[in-house]
């Protein structure tokens, strides 16, 4: 199997499975309700709705850079806020996910093998943003980020159906 090949299986299962860890991220929001997507299970800690939104955020900023941009803070900003709390804007944000996630694969799928081994730019060389690494080690990095989130998500949900929200 070819590199670019592999990176998109690897990026797709972490995002859509079968993954061999477990459910994958889009698996495991798919019966999130947007109440349990925005309850705040402890304190301080992000809730479901605030980690699809990160991944939205970086998957579209991995496509970003393949594009040719710079390295940098995701167009949505890292964390971004979750103003809109209804279950339109939950059924939405599942949507751009889904679509983010396609976006990308459509891609890769035209991407030159031989640009994997390019580095990213980084426009700002002292600010940790992800640049300075190769390509190939960024799509690996986006996958093992869908699959750290989704073990988060999968916590959540247990906690939240166990009756242990803090809000």
């Amino acid at each position: 199997m070819d590199l670019i090949r592999s990176h998109r299986s690897e990026i797709r299962r972490s995002l859509h499975g079968p993954a061999w860890h477990g459910p994958a991220l889009m698996e495991l929001l798919a019966d999130v309700s947007p109440k349990e997507a925005h309850a705040r299970v402890v304190a301080d800690a992000h809730t479901i709705a605030e980690i699809a939104e990160h991944a939205l955020a970086w998957i579209e900023e991995v496509t970003r850079r393949l594009g040719g941009a710079s390295a940098g803070t995701p167009v949505r900003g890292d964390w971004p806020e979750q103003k809109d709390q209804s279950a339109k804007a939950w059924e939405a944000r599942i949507d751009s996910l889904r679509v983010a996630g396609e976006e990308l694969d459509a891609l890769l799928s035209t991407l030159p093998a031989e640009r994997l081994l390019d580095v990213v730019v980084t426009s700002e060389p002292d600010v940790p943003d992800g640049g300075g690494v190769r390509f190939t080690v960024m799509l690996q990095g986006l996958a093992q980020h869908n699959a750290y989130h989704g073990g988060q998500v999968a916590l959540l949900k247990k906690a939240l159906r166990a009756g242990n929200a803090w809000t």
